[in-house]
């Protein structure tokens, strides 16, 4: 009787633990199908832009001419950075390569660019991770009493004498298993091609952002210098005043000219005091400018290191310079890597359509202790066809061909766009560069007939009128001189920017080259 006890409980225990506790051989779980990444419909980042605009302006003076308004417009991401150190005591003497290095390193546009190459290469290495296996491991000791009537077993076995337990255990086991899952498609391969390709288009991308924060500080950088000239000039024009109105105050203590001809002579040397006022208050705001720019700490006072002269140059080969923009530039080639990542997103949507394989297996060993357990595995293969999906690869398909087609659009404006920097840099240049030959002939002039007002002025034979207007001809002669050199420099700047080779262009306008 009592054999038979043993031998009942151990049945029903050998029936009930495989229910319970899972140890029973199940299939590992499969992953879910592969499906394609959906792209962004535009492949851009509108981080922001840095525009270079030379628009006629009309002088005012008699021998003025029609002069270029340089400007350099910064917008988005570009106008700031994140400063660094703080503020020395001593000015710093700032060279254009230097801001132009630290604009690379600290610009916000710089850094937001290359924050997004970080994301890019995170997202390839997560669609990387779909094609490579999944392995795990577990240690499982489970001690366990059951309750033989939650589980639906109600033992009625007529044996006289004996009254079976409903209750079993407690009792122990242990498992430790290893598995491995592993899936094969076309969709995963090619969404993985396509998130290198958006890498290679991100990294494209933060080389184009470099060009822009060089093109934003140099131009700023030039700003600042033309605005230095202006300053000197302002200044030699009060001198020129103060001289004037000292001469006329002389000849009014003397009796040889009326008080009006004192009064004009102030007014002129207080007028250019007033510009002067203007440009040095402009001044300070754009050094503020450039270091928010490049990461100077807003209290660091600084002195510009560097001067660029005019140098007249050849005029370029446009068709040469466009194929050269073409291949060139990081922009172009981003937009063409774009193209092909949406290319191969659209065929790992295609590829939804094609079956898919599953591997997975597990070992591990199983038993109630250590030294006495033995091994176990399963081991599973799966093919897995798609049969009907309620139109939803067809979405996928619909939605990768539209951002190809966006793409495409967007790839062939920006050559487009390309082609008509490198011609809009071009003829700023040539424009700018007759302009100084002009305004450089404008100056000498002016200066020679303030010489000889100032002298008819002495001889008595001339009154302030003729003397004030040669000097607000001598200041706008000036003005426009330094226009039309920073005008031909940021165009020079431009056309680098325009042929992808920003930092080459700025190393050679500073040799002369």
């Amino acid at each position: 009787m009592k054999y038979h006890k043993i031998l009942v409980c151990s049945a029903l225990v050998a029936a009930t633990l495989p229910l319970v506790n899972g140890q029973a051989a199940t299939p590992p779980v499969a992953r879910e199908l592969p499906s394609a990444q959906p792209l962004p419909l535009s492949g851009r980042e509108p981080t922001g832009a840095v525009i270079t605009i030379e628009t006629p302006q009309t002088g005012a003076g008699a021998n003025s001419v029609n002069t270029l308004n340089p400007s350099i417009q910064i917008q988005g991401a570009y106008q700031g950075s994140t400063p660094v150190g703080t503020a020395a005591a001593e000015p710093l003497a700032l060279t254009l390569e230097d801001a132009i290095k630290r604009g690379i390193q600290y610009n916000l546009g710089s850094i937001g660019a290359s924050q997004a190459v970080r994301q890019a290469r995170a997202q390839r290495l997560l669609a990387g991770a779909q094609l490579l296996p999944d392995v795990a491991g577990g240690l499982r000791e489970t001690v366990q009493q059951i309750d033989l009537a939650t589980i639906g077993l109600h033992p009625n076995i007529p044996i006289p004498g004996f009254s079976f337990p409903t209750i079993v255990g407690p009792f122990n086991y242990f498992d430790l298993r290893a598995s491995f899952t592993q899936s094969f498609s076309m969709t995963g391969l090619r969404s993985w091609r396509s998130s290198q390709e958006n890498t290679r288009s991100s990294e494209l991308s933060f080389k184009d952002a470099r060009q822009v924060v060089t093109l934003a500080v140099a131009g700023s950088y030039l700003q600042l210098l033309a605005s230095a000239a202006r300053i000197d000039t302002a200044r030699a024009q009060i001198e020129t005043a103060q001289t004037v109105y000292r001469q006329a105050v002389d000849r009014n203590l003397s009796g040889l000219n009326a008080r009006i001809d004192v009064n004009r002579s102030l007014v002129e040397l207080q007028t250019e005091q007033q510009r002067l006022t203007s440009i040095l208050n402009d001044f300070e705001k754009q050094k503020l400018a450039l270091a928010r720019l490049i990461g100077l700490p807003m209290a660091q006072r600084f002195t510009l290191s560097d001067t660029i002269p005019y140098r007249e140059l050849p005029a370029p080969n446009l068709d040469d310079l466009i194929q050269r923009a073409f291949s060139g530039r990081a922009d172009v080639q981003a937009a063409a890597t774009q193209v092909k990542a949406a290319e191969l997103a659209k065929k790992a949507a295609t590829s939804e359509y094609y079956p898919s394989l599953d591997v997975a297996a597990d070992y591990g060993v199983t038993g109630v202790n250590p030294s006495q357990s033995h091994g176990t595995f399963l081991a599973t293969a799966a093919v897995n066809f798609p049969i009907f999906r309620s139109g939803r690869i067809r979405a996928s398909i619909e939605q990768a061909d539209a951002a190809l087609a966006q793409r495409r659009a967007e790839y062939e404006d920006i050559k487009a766009q390309a082609e008509q920097d490198v011609r809009n840099a071009a003829l700023d240049a040539e424009a700018a560069s007759a302009q100084v030959r002009v305004a450089e002939s404008n100056r000498k002039l002016a200066a020679d007939t303030l010489t000889q007002a100032r002298d008819r002025f002495r001889a008595g034979v001339a009154d302030t009128v003729e003397l004030v207007q040669a000097q607000e001809s001598v200041a706008t002669a000036e003005q426009d001189y330094i226009n039309a050199v920073f005008a031909f420099n940021l165009a020079q700047v431009s056309l680098a920017r325009a042929m992808g080779q920003t930092e080459q262009g700025i190393a050679l306008l500073l040799q002369g080259k």
